[in-house]
């Protein structure tokens, strides 16, 4: 368990103050009116997409190899489109570690809250899969607003980052778990808690299957979810944030506990998984985050990458 860290001074020697002033800046912009941060979110993908050839690179990567029948026209649509959103999580940032209750309140709009308290019935605890979508550091404030929640976290290398993202990710949640504490994610759920967790992002070869994704046929797909989901204080549901396109708020989503699932197959199960990703997607495909090398683990090491 991680709880929330206290300011030292090392914090302020000199080699962190570029990061204190980009810091500065996004608690500033954080200030200005909603739809103006959408604007200024926009401009600054685009300049992205100038600026990042790299990712910009495997973001259209990713989309020719999930959707092979769009044409080279609307791939590049959705690249721009998703860098634009790309810009905007920058400044969400900010919102999600920044912005008092009542304002954040006034820009969440729940469907689905009974799946969520029926989850979590006889002090079961609740496996909630969350997804990459651009709005995660928004979706975990919103979400704590509705029901505080425990999740897993990869530690930043920078300590002011890492002491700034984790009182900002706590805010209106409980703690947080290092991302290898497994026994402290099961103990979670076991205690009756929600426990945020990510399963859509290739997190190499070890408890992994290679299953389809889109058309990828052999995506690495952690059975970490299968892991958790064992537990038989465990339901499993999904959670899913859209930004709503005319600058009125974000749709929280909880859907119905998963049945049937885990099946005692691991591949099967992690096939399953995806395919809740792939629906989740194709329903704002353009929020998602391609930038990440999704298809970079091979079943074999010695085969051809998707991104050369």
């Amino acid at each position: 368990m991680i709880e929330k860290p206290k300011f030292k001074l090392y914090f302020l020697h000199p080699k962190f103050w570029l990061t204190w002033l980009g810091v500065l800046f996004l608690y500033l912009v954080s200030w200005f009116p909603y739809r103006l941060q959408l604007l200024l979110g926009k401009g600054l993908g685009r300049l992205f997409k100038k600026a990042m050839p790299r990712r910009v690179n495997i973001a259209r990567r990713n989309l020719e190899l999930c959707f092979p029948d769009y044409s080279a026209e609307k791939i590049e649509q959705l690249v721009t489109k998703n860098l634009e959103n790309t810009g905007i999580a920058y400044f969400e940032i900010g919102i999600a570690w920044w912005w008092p209750n009542w304002r954040i309140k006034r820009k969440l709009h729940v469907h689905g809250r009974e799946n969520l308290d029926n989850a979590q019935k006889d002090g079961k605890g609740v496996l909630m899969l969350l997804f990459h979508f651009l709005s995660l550091e928004v979706h975990a404030r919103l979400h704590g607003l509705v029901k505080p929640a425990v999740g897993l976290y990869r530690p930043h290398n920078n300590a002011v980052m890492e002491f700034l993202q984790t009182r900002g990710r706590g805010r209106s949640n409980k703690y947080m778990i290092q991302r290898r504490d497994v026994k402290g994610m099961l103990n979670a759920i076991k205690q009756g808690e929600i426990a945020g967790y990510l399963p859509d992002q290739d997190y190499g070869r070890r408890r992994v299957e290679f299953v389809p994704f889109f058309n990828v046929a052999d995506a690495s797909t952690t059975t970490g979810t299968t892991l958790f989901a064992q537990h038989p204080n465990c339901n499993v549901l999904v959670s899913r944030c859209v930004r709503r396109d005319d600058g009125s708020g974000y749709d929280v989503y909880y859907e119905p506990a998963l049945t049937g699932y885990p099946s005692g197959d691991d591949k099967a199960d992690a096939a399953y998984i995806n395919s809740l990703v792939e629906e989740a997607v194709l329903k704002a495909p353009t929020q998602y985050l391609w930038v990440h090398r999704r298809f970079k683990t091979r079943p074999e090491k010695d085969m051809p990458s998707y991104y050369d």
